[in-house]
């Protein structure tokens, strides 16, 4: 495991945390999205279907979403789901009592929860996270899961830059790295099922080598404790 943790982060850490803070704020040069759109929380949608399933097998009720950006998602109303299915809300979707959200770079979401939650889900956020931090940051989340945990991670570049000029996927590694991780993890966490989601993109690359318009591939792995 990481040297590192929640009382010692890495220097590194402490920076793309006030960096993000920032980008909530002011918002992205690159993309021309203001603060209010960068890192909205919208994407979460396009997981609702995956988390649902994972809500339905364990029979959870409340649910933190860690790293939740501003929580978009949840404002939505009359959404509709990659399935074609159109739903009220994503509350009414999962069925749930419950749903906290935190976001270290946001404000509103800053505080750490102080009590466990029955899922943890985690959509498009640990490829932004410092590498020596990632470690420590999964165990966090399955830490503060009594059944399920449940992280999607882009394997690729973003489009959009911190202000130090770096991509704001600032881990990018194979899916098997990510399998790896969350495996050793998990098996400290054994009666914690989880489902990670790793995407790639396929075809030519564009300027820059940027990943946009590229094909999106997914790999999942999965245990159920």
């Amino acid at each position: 495991m990481s040297c590192y943790g929640r009382d010692n982060p890495s220097p590194e850490y402490r920076d793309m945390v006030a960096m993000y803070e920032r980008l909530h704020e002011e918002g992205e040069t690159a993309s021309k999205k203001s603060g209010e759109e960068t890192f909205s929380g919208k994407m979460l949608i396009q997981h609702a279907p995956g988390i649902r399933e994972m809500i339905e097998r364990t029979k959870a009720e409340t649910i933190l979403d860690y790293g939740a950006g501003k929580g978009a998602g949840y404002e939505r109303r009359d959404i509709t789901l990659r399935t074609g299915e159109t739903v009220p809300s994503i509350e009414s979707y999962w069925g749930v009592r419950e749903i906290r959200c935190y976001d270290p770079g946001h404000e509103p979401f800053k505080a750490l929860p102080e009590n466990r939650f029955d899922g943890v889900i985690c959509t498009d956020v640990l490829e932004h996270i410092t590498a020596p931090d990632v470690p420590w940051i999964v165990d966090e989340m399955f830490s503060y899961a009594t059944k399920f945990v449940y992280a999607n991670v882009a394997c690729y570049p973003a489009v959009k830059f911190l202000p130090n000029g770096e991509n704001v996927h600032c881990t990018i590694r194979e899916p098997a790295w990510w399998a790896g991780l969350f495996h050793a993890v998990a098996m400290r966490h054994t009666d914690i099922s989880y489902r990670l989601v790793t995407s790639t993109k396929t075809g030519r690359r564009k300027k820059f080598g940027f990943a946009r318009n590229r094909r999106k591939e997914y790999q999942t792995v999965e245990r159920m404790a």
